[in-house]
């Protein structure tokens, strides 16, 4: 339970730390966090003998891996764009809605059974999406974006079994050979801030790799031993620390029209949320609420 919601709180916080990179423009903040969390992660293998799973990946393997890298690399660059366009609410507004595109995703894709409950929270998701659509104006590009490219992350991912460790080492060192090749250019072209934006500044383009590694070590070591419905609620705290910072950190515009679309949404996870619970299997409903280690 510790580990878990310790990467929650700490994809939670996101928001105050993207912004620090600046003025790094978004693609030079994401080919930075590829680079050093691929470096991180990589160490963090070579140390505990986990790169030998790697190894053993055959070629097929790796271009899952590959679609992966492409999925997940396009999810951490959308995030980056909204958090430091000042579109944080948007942010959480994708991740609340993630596990609904999820659900539909399971179904197009893998054939899954759609229970009555589910299907309710993704109608009544996609009316709050029409809805933001419709009376704001304007199509909720990137909550849509986040969204899918999570979505479509989770799913290419059902297509292998490794370990959550070895699947963030080898997404990543998919592509740094793009990422490194853009810092080169950039630093070429004089384009790169990695060296003329004082001293702590490229010591905070390093950290994005912790950053971004740290809670996926974490959530992938406390995944392993909590029940899927203890999971499904505890998400919903990131994109909740989100909404609070949108409001009462960076103050974003919040018409009476996005309100309402926000709460239908939120209505769509607690129908989400109560069908979850209702179906959970009984040995879940057993080991919930027991203190960690029994």
């Amino acid at each position: 339970m510790l580990y878990t919601l310790a990467a929650y709180l700490m994809w939670g916080f996101f928001p105050a730390f993207f912004p620090l990179l600046l003025p790094a423009d978004p693609l030079e903040i994401l080919a930075h966090r590829v680079v050093w969390t691929a470096v991180l992660v990589g160490a963090y293998l070579l140390a505990t003998g986990g790169w030998r799973e790697l190894q053993a990946f055959s070629l097929r393997t790796w271009g899952w891996m590959a679609a992966c890298g492409v999925a997940i690399t396009i999810n951490w660059g959308v995030y980056v764009v909204a958090i430091n366009t000042n579109h944080v609410a948007d942010a959480a507004l994708g991740y609340f809605i993630n596990p609904l595109v999820a659900v539909c995703l399971g179904i197009i894709f893998l054939k899954e059974q759609l229970r009555r409950g589910q299907l309710a929270a993704v109608i009544i998701a996609a009316v709050a999406v029409l809805w933001l659509t419709f009376m704001t104006g304007q199509t909720p590009y990137i909550s849509l974006a986040l969204a899918l490219s999570f979505g479509i992350y989770g799913l290419l991912k059902k297509k292998i079994s490794i370990s959550s460790t070895g699947s963030v080492a080898a997404e990543t060192l998919v592509m740094v050979p793009l990422a490194l090749g853009y810092l080169i250019y950039l630093e070429a072209g004089g384009q790169g801030t990695f060296f003329n934006q004082g001293p702590l500044h490229p010591l905070l383009l390093i950290s994005a790799g912790l950053v971004t590694a740290l809670p996926l070590l974490c959530f992938a070591q406390g995944a392993k031993h909590l029940p899927l419905a203890t999971i499904g609620m505890l998400q919903y705290i990131t994109p909740t620390m989100q909404m609070l910072w949108a409001l009462f950190v960076t103050q974003e515009h919040m018409p009476p029209e996005r309100w309402v679309g926000f709460i239908i949404i939120w209505v769509a996870v607690a129908v989400y949320l109560i069908d979850l619970l209702r179906h959970r299997p009984r040995r879940a409903r057993r080991t919930t609420g027991r203190p960690a280690g029994e």
